[in-house]
């Protein structure tokens, strides 16, 4: 069985919600399984105390979660622009996996949610494209061959999945954000067992 980590930050529920989407669109491939993680947040000075174990949602992630992927969909909610603090952390304790070449030749992929429709979708993206380049992973975007990128007047660009939240961070993923985070899933999946 392959594993595509889908692992992503989320405070208000969006982000979490795009990659449980994004989750059933990687297992509707056959033998690929998505396995979801999140990181804890962190402070200005530390990172916050946390349980071990998450009271709900996804576990922590851990960098043998890394080794072990056979792909990458990487989420984070739009913090001016660029991804948030706790993945960010994250991604820098990875030194010793880039050392190592652990992620060298794995599909990966970026998704994002923010407020509003103008709140740096792209550059966020994009952003999160920069380490898992460092990284050596081959990196896939959403071709305009899936139909829900034109027709969408909320998330979607070809850098990624993306879902507006509103400004309360309370709007649910539409239609077309879903099938685009699934079909984001199910592309990677695809690529992991391609490329393994």
């Amino acid at each position: 069985m392959l594993t595509v980590l889908v692992l992503y930050y989320s405070r208000s529920g969006a982000t979490k919600a795009m990659a449980e989407a994004i989750g059933r669109g990687v297992e509707s491939i056959d033998g690929v399984e998505a396995r979801l993680r999140t990181v804890p947040a962190v402070s200005p000075s530390t990172t916050i105390a946390s349980p071990e174990i998450p009271t709900d949602g996804a576990l922590y992630v851990e960098l043998t979660d890394l080794k072990t992927c056979h792909g990458l969909i990487l989420g984070s909610p739009t913090r001016f622009g660029n991804m948030a603090a706790p993945l960010k952390y994250f991604l820098d304790s990875s030194s010793n996996e880039w050392f190592n070449g652990a992620l060298i030749g794995k599909p990966a992929a970026v998704f994002t949610s923010s407020a509003s429709m103008h709140g740096g979708q792209e550059s966020t993206l994009l952003s999160m494209m920069l380490p898992l380049l460092h990284h050596g992973m081959v990196l896939a975007g959403i071709p305009y061959s899936e139909s829900d990128l034109i027709a969408t007047n909320s998330g979607g660009t070809p850098y990624g999945a993306s879902h507006v939240a509103g400004p309360n961070s309370d709007r649910a993923l539409s239609a077309h954000e879903i099938n685009l985070c699934m079909s984001l899933g199910k592309r990677i999946a695809q690529l992991a067992v391609k490329l393994h």
